[in-house]
C-alpha cells in the first residue's frame, strides 16, 4: 500500500507515468501482432499452427493473473511492473530469436514467458492507476484504458512502416523490446511509493477469500461479459462485414477501425460521464448501446447501417472492463488481489471468445453466431450493480 501522504505535484507525475504504462504495454502487445503474416511465414507453420503460438501467450497469460495479486501485494506496484516488463522484454526476445531461426518451439517458449509478464504488468498497473485516481477524486481509469488502445495503434503503425521499409520482424521485435524496457524503466520511478509490509506482518486479504467475496466475483462477470463484447469485435468485426455483407477487406478494416476509434474516443471523454451519473448507470447505458450496435451489424441490410453498428458497439464496449477495475480496487489494502481475481474471471473471455464464435460460425454463419455477444451482455447487465463504489473499512 501507498504512503498516505503524497502531494499534488508527485501525484500528477504518477498519473502521466500510469498512462505511459498502459499505452507501453498496448505497444509491446500490438507491435509484433501487427505483422502476424510475417510471423507465420518465418516459422512457416499453418494458420492452426498460428492459432496454437497465440495460445500460448494468452492462455499462459490468464493462468498467471491469480498470481499477480499476491506479487503486487508484496512488491508494490512499481517493482511489480518493472519486473514484469523486463520480464515481458525478455519474452519478446524469445520471440524474435526464435523468428530468426524459423524455430516454432522457441518463439512458443518466448511468448508463453510474455503472457505470464503481461498479466503480473496488467494487474499492477491498473492497482497503481485506482489509487492515482482514488487520490485526485477524479474518474481516470477510462483514460488510461484509452491509452491503452493509443498504443495499440502506435504499434500497428510500426509495424506497418516496419514491413514497407523491409525491415526483419524480428529486428523490429529486438528494437520494440528496446524501447519498452527503457521507456518503463524510467516510467516507474514516477509511481506512488510504496510501503512494505512489517516483518511478519499478514496481508490484508488472501487471494482465497477474494474468490469467496460475492462481490468481486460479480465484479469479475462485469469484465467478463465486457470483455466477451469488446473482444468478439477485435476478433471477429471485420470477417463480419466481409462475410456477412460481401464487401471487400478494405470495407471490412474500415468497420474494424470505427469500432476502435469509438471505443478510444469513449474511453478518454467517458470518465465524465461515469462522474455525472455513476458506475452503474453508465455500465447499463453502455450494455444497451453495445446490444443495439450488435444489432444493426447483424440485422443491417446495408454496409452504412452495419458501421453505425460498429460505431454504437465500440461506444458501448468502451468503460466496462475500466469501471471493473476502479470497482475491484476500492478498497486500497485489498486492491491488488481483488483486481487480479476479477481479472480472472474476467480475461476468460478473450480466451473463450474467439474459438466459441469459430466453433459457431461453421454451423450457423458469423453474422447469426456473433449474437451470442447479447448473452454475455446480459451477465454484464445483471451484475453491474456490484460496480457501485463500496465503503473501504
Amino acid at each position: 500500500m501507498a504512503s498516505l501522504e503524497v502531494d499534488s505535484p508527485r501525484l500528477n507525475s504518477a498519473k502521466a507515468a500510469v498512462g505511459v504504462s498502459f499505452a507501453m504495454n498496448g505497444f509491446a502487445y500490438a507491435g509484433w501482432l501487427s505483422r502476424a503474416p510475417a510471423a507465420r511465414e518465418a516459422l512457416d507453420v499453418s494458420a492452426a499452427g498460428f492459432g496454437l503460438l497465440l495460445l500460448c501467450m494468452s492462455a499462459s497469460a490468464v493462468a498467471a493473473i491469480p498470481l499477480a495479486g499476491p506479487i503486487v501485494q508484496r512488491f508494490g506496484p512499481s517493482r511489480a511492473v518493472l519486473y514484469s516488463c523486463m520480464s515481458l522484454v525478455a519474452g519478446l526476445a524469445a520471440l524474435a530469436t526464435g523468428v530468426l531461426l524459423g524455430s516454432p518451439v522457441v518463439a512458443g517458449a518466448g511468448l508463453l514467458f510474455a503472457g505470464v509478464a503481461t498479466s503480473t504488468w496488467d494487474v499492477a498497473m491498473n492497482v497503481e492507476g485506482a489509487d492515482v485516481e482514488r487520490r485526485l477524486g477524479r474518474t481516470l481509469m477510462p483514460r488510461f484504458h484509452a491509452g491503452f488502445s493509443l498504443g495499440t495503434v502506435t504499434g500497428a503503425a510500426t509495424g506497418a512502416a516496419a514491413a514497407a521499409t523491409g525491415l526483419p520482424l524480428w529486428a523490429q521485435i529486438y528494437i520494440s523490446a528496446a524501447l519498452t524496457a527503457t521507456v518503463m524503466a524510467f516510467a516507474v520511478s514516477r509511481f506512488l511509493p510504496h510501503t512494505p509490509r512489517e516483518p511478519g506482518e499478514r496481508p490484508a486479504m488472501s487471494v482465497g477469500q477474494a474468490w469467496r467475496e460475492p462481490r468481486t466475483l460479480l465484479i469479475g462477470l462485469v469484465m467478463l461479459g465486457f470483455g466477451f463484447t469488446e473482444g468478439t469485435a477485435n476478433d471477429w468485426l471485420a470477417i463480419s462485414l466481409v462475410d456477412g455483407y460481401g464487401t471487400s477487406e478494405t470495407v471490412g478494416a474500415i468497420g474494424f477501425g470505427v469500432f476502435v476509434t469509438a471505443m478510444t474516443l469513449a474511453r478518454l471523454f467517458g470518465g465524465h460521464a461515469i462522474e455525472r451519473w455513476g458506475r452503474v448507470p453508465v455500465l447499463r447505458l453502455t450494455a444497451l448501446a453495445a446490444a443495439a450496435g450488435l444489432l444493426l451489424v447483424v440485422t443491417g441490410d446495408a454496409v452504412p447501417v452495419a458501421l453505425l453498428g460498429a460505431l454504437l458497439w465500440g461506444v458501448g464496449a468502451s468503460l466496462g472492463f475500466p469501471i471493473g477495475m476502479s470497482a475491484a480496487a476500492d478498497d486500497p489494502a485489498r486492491a491488488a488481489i481483488r483486481v487480479s481475481v476479477a481479472g480472472s474471471v474476467g480475461y476468460g473471455a478473450f480466451l473463450a471468445g474467439p474459438p466459441l464464435i469459430g466453433f459457431a460460425a461453421e454451423h450457423f454463419g458469423i453474422l447469426r453466431s456473433i449474437l451470442c455477444v447479447l448473452g454475455a451482455l446480459a451477465i454484464g447487465l445483471a451484475a453491474s450493480h456490484a460496480a457501485k463504489p463500496s465503503k473501504t473499512p
